[in-house]
């Protein structure tokens, strides 16, 4: 039970200072709703938190995680899917101005795409999640055959960022708000071993600090 505690006095921390500190806009939040500006789309991977990663405040950021960051294309006929569920309360509900998908190196999920199907019952559904985008990883392994199996799975976890946002385009009120301004999509990465936060542009990911953002 000491990780257990060990959350509970995190808590009693966070109540004492940061939320303290922060009373009003708590209250506000409690007042008024939320309105955030970005959706994120990230990796459930414990060493990748958006909210502290960018520095934000409370309401700022509408995230949804899921295993290797993916979105699936907008298919009626598949299972209920609680990621395109998010996409669409943050996009018709709240009305964000801006969706991230936020991949991460060292991903366990894109491993796992790349590793191809698991023997075992470990993977059951993790398997078929990430198998969504097995076209993208038979185009890492054509294009970077004589990588090794950890540059193939760096390749593959930025090709999934862009296989994502070209999904995201799949949703017609998305591409709808896209085409009209009022929604902008972006991909960014996180490498964890430097701390540097890439973007994705002109076809190639760039510190965030270099992006053209007006």
């Amino acid at each position: 039970m000491k990780e257990v505690k060990k959350l509970v006095e995190g808590y009693e921390r966070f109540l004492d200072q940061d939320f303290e500190k922060q009373k009003d806009l708590y209250q506000k939040l409690s007042k008024d709703g939320q309105s955030p500006q970005f959706l994120v789309i990230s990796c459930c991977d414990s060493r990748v938190d958006p909210a502290h990663i960018m520095n934000t405040a409370p309401g700022e950021l509408f995230i949804v995680r899921n295993i290797a960051n993916l979105v699936p294309v907008s298919n009626s006929d598949e299972n209920l899917n609680c990621t395109n569920a998010a996409i669409e309360f943050a996009v018709k509900h709240l009305k964000v101005k801006h969706i991230i998908v936020f991949g991460h190196s060292q991903c366990g999920g894109i491993k796992a795409l790349m590793e191809g199907n698991h023997p075992n019952d470990n993977y059951s559904f993790i398997d078929p999640w990430v198998e969504l985008f097995e076209s993208v990883k038979e185009k890492i392994l054509e294009e970077h055959e004589k990588k090794s199996f950890n540059e193939q799975c760096s390749y593959c976890e930025r090709a999934c960022i862009e296989a994502s946002l070209n999904n995201l385009m799949t949703f017609p009120w998305i591409k709808e708000k896209c085409n009209s301004g009022d929604l902008a999509i972006h991909g960014w990465y996180f490498e964890i071993e430097t701390g540097r936060l890439l973007g994705k542009e002109n076809g190639e990911f760039i510190p965030v600090s270099k992006l053209k953002l007006n």
